[in-house]
């Protein structure tokens, strides 16, 4: 995951670019893990994948392409060694962090408002962030807010 998470940031900072061959690779790669390692229901694999991908293409329609594709599908074959509610997390945690550093940048005038801003290193960030501390950040979510 590490090695995917530094492979598009490189990629997608310098080049606006996420290579499907790299995104093939680690899913056959988290597909292989995950059947070595299930997740518990299995199936949660299956859904995290679907998630990933549906509500990025979602956002991608509404939007009229305000998002690639790349971070579709990337965020479709993290679901993949994430889970549903994990894969959930990330978005929501990418989103806060891609907020903070395009807000950061446009407010030291390093991009404009309009310029593209490539969104792929905030969902590997996430992703990491969810995969390490994402049951325990639930958990405090849940606790601070439901008991």
């Amino acid at each position: 995951m590490i090695s995917l998470a530094v492979i598009v940031t490189v990629s997608d900072v310098n080049y606006m670019l996420i290579p499907n061959k790299l995104l093939l690779f680690f899913a056959v790669v988290f597909i292989i893990f995950r059947i070595i390692d299930p997740l518990h229901p299995w199936y949660d694999s299956i859904y995290g994948a679907l998630a990933g991908f549906a509500i990025i293409l979602a956002i991608i329609v509404l939007s009229k392409g305000g998002m690639g594709a790349g971070d579709m599908k990337l965020l479709g074959t993290l679901g993949i060694l994430l889970g549903l509610k994990l894969t959930l997390l990330t978005l929501f945690l990418a989103t806060l962090i891609g907020t903070v550093i395009s807000l950061t940048l446009l407010s030291f005038k390093v991009i404009g408002r309009k310029d593209p801003f490539p969104f792929g290193p905030s969902i590997v960030l996430a992703a990491v962030i969810s995969y390490l501390f994402g049951f325990d950040l639930l958990q405090l979510y849940y606790e601070t807010f439901f008991l």
